[in-house]
């Protein structure tokens, strides 16, 4: 079986970590929950800063405020229900 990967967002640490507890009963092979935001140095905040900017710090739109980022790495079978709960939980994919 392979893995994939899922990144998800969300607004609150609470959010990520009642999230990664439902996601624990199914094929998780590893999962970590971090803050980011545009003024966080490094490489890869600088790319993750690329990739989604205005999405933490006041942006347009409907993405302002999902700073928690929710990293999975899931067996394949199980990756469309790892979406559907990070989705139904208020995740952004």
């Amino acid at each position: 079986m392979g893995e994939r990967s899922i990144l998800a967002y969300f607004k609150s640490p609470d959010e990520a970590d009642y999230v990664s507890r439902k996601l624990e009963s199914i094929r998780v092979v590893d999962m970590s929950i971090n803050r980011f935001n545009a003024f966080m140095g490094g490489e890869l905040n600088d790319t993750i800063h690329a990739v989604t900017s205005n999405m933490s710090d006041g942006g347009q739109g409907g993405t302002t405020g999902f700073d928690i980022l929710l990293t999975v790495v899931i067996e394949n079978d199980s990756f469309d229900q790892a979406m559907r709960i990070i989705e139904e939980s208020g995740g952004m994919v």
